[in-house]
């Protein structure tokens, strides 16, 4: 069992999944090119089916000239929030293996496009960061803005950033601004059998 950031296991699993969540409230404060990089390496050296490495981070830095574009590609419940943060990647992920002329499509692509996003926010922790995912993007706008070619998949959006107080969110994000728990190990590891809740 172990215990961090007010959640804990029920086995004694490495402290950093605990300390790992997804805050809104970030500093704004800038993050050094480098420093972003280093979390996005950290990513790409995900595993993934067949060594096909699908994922895709398009980012940009808060205080770039490409910063109100990324953050107009949130919806604008997110936009609130992710202004502040230090960096905002988009993950995109190619769907297919080898040449798409012969429309192998790849079965994995988003799984293993979520497997590098979780080693992103492993990272950003030991870096000292926090990352927060979002489904809340416009997927088909970033898809035109990045000229993103058929085949390839706008998967999700990341802020990164250092933690701010909570007093920087609105009411409801202040409400809203701690570790979440997970369900019971139980109710989602069946062993020999498929259970459906």
């Amino acid at each position: 069992m172990t215990k961090s950031n007010n959640r804990e296991s029920q086995y004694p699993i490495n402290p950093l999944f605990l300390e790992r969540w997804s805050p809104r409230a970030f500093t704004g404060e800038v993050i050094d090119e480098t420093e972003l990089l280093t979390i996005l390496d950290a990513a790409h050296w995900a595993p993934s089916s067949a060594n096909q490495q699908p994922w895709r981070f398009i980012y940009a830095l808060n205080g770039s000239e490409d910063w109100d574009k990324f953050v107009g590609l949130l919806v604008e419940s997110n936009q609130e929030w992710a202004k502040n943060a230090s960096a905002l990647i988009y993950v995109v992920s190619r769907g297919f293996n080898g040449d798409f002329s012969e429309g192998r499509t790849s079965y994995t692509h988003s799984f293993d496009a979520g497997t590098a996003w979780g080693y992103l926010a492993l990272q950003a922790r030991l870096s000292g960061f926090y990352a927060h995912g979002m489904g809340g993007i416009k997927h088909e706008e970033i898809q035109k803005t990045f000229s993103v070619p058929e085949g390839y998949r706008v998967e999700a959006g990341i802020a990164v950033g250092r933690l701010a107080d909570k007093s920087v969110l609105s009411e409801r994000n202040q409400e809203r601004e701690v570790p979440s728990q997970r369900k019971p190990l139980s109710e989602v590891a069946f062993r020999g059998k498929f259970i459906a809740n």
